[in-house]
């Protein structure tokens, strides 16, 4: 079975798909061969290149848009909500079988989460209907390793070992944290926010700066787990 990580982060717009970019470019520089996975893209309807596609071109895989994400909805919005304006519901097994394919057929994977943990993928439903699910079932039923990602400012204390409690209560490994972007010359909060994170949470904090995402020839190595 292919290696592999997970990456969540503390909630939307906190780098999740740039940190997963970086990881799946860190590992293509190395010569390994990578596939890509999101379980749920939204927002297709907003301009610019989507969280899949920057995936795909960071890994240079070779994947189509249903390999590497088998839900792709227009609106910005939940997955489970999405879904529903299409219609539809998401399947766990859908996402399973997908995930688990694009890991045959490589040496590493790296999957990107939708939102937080706590996002549900298929929401509760009336009495009889199937039970929810949420993005952290998906990392417990793939087993990788876990990478969080992180705002570096104010709030973030908070925010990141909060999430790293709802893993390790579903028994998810946490591997370590990105703080994304850090900048150039970091202020006294922002540093103490690295430390604290890193000394409450019992684990590893890496930085990330702002990148040009046109340039990945450029982007800096994230360590991976393992």
């Amino acid at each position: 079975m292919a290696g592999g990580v997970f990456v969540t982060g503390t909630g939307t717009e906190v780098g999740k798909t740039v940190v997963a970019a970086v990881i799946a470019r860190t590992l293509a520089a190395e010569g390994r061969s990578v596939a890509v996975f999101k379980p749920c893209v939204t927002g297709l309807e907003e301009p610019g290149e989507s969280d899949h596609e920057l995936l795909r071109r960071a890994s240079g895989s070779g994947q189509g848009d249903e390999q590497i994400a088998p839900y792709r909805y227009d609106p910005p919005a939940s997955p489970h909500l999405a879904a529903a304006m299409a219609g539809e519901e998401i399947d766990p097994a859908r996402l399973l079988d997908a995930a688990r394919a694009a890991a045959e057929s490589t040496e590493f994977l790296v999957c990107e989460g939708v939102g937080g943990l706590l996002v549900p993928l298929r929401a509760p439903g009336s009495d009889g209907a199937p039970p929810p699910y949420l993005v952290r079932d998906l990392a417990a039923d793939l087993g990788y390793p876990l990478v969080v990602a992180a705002a570096p400012g104010l709030g973030t204390i908070n925010h990141t070992l909060l999430t790293l409690e709802a893993a390790r209560g579903a028994g998810l490994g946490a591997a370590s944290v990105v703080l994304t972007p850090w900048p150039e010359r970091p202020s006294a909060v922002e540093r103490s926010n690295r430390e604290t994170i890193a000394a409450l949470g019992g684990v590893e904090v890496q930085v990330l700066p702002a990148l040009d995402l046109a340039e990945p020839a450029g982007w800096p190595r994230l360590s991976l787990p393992g």
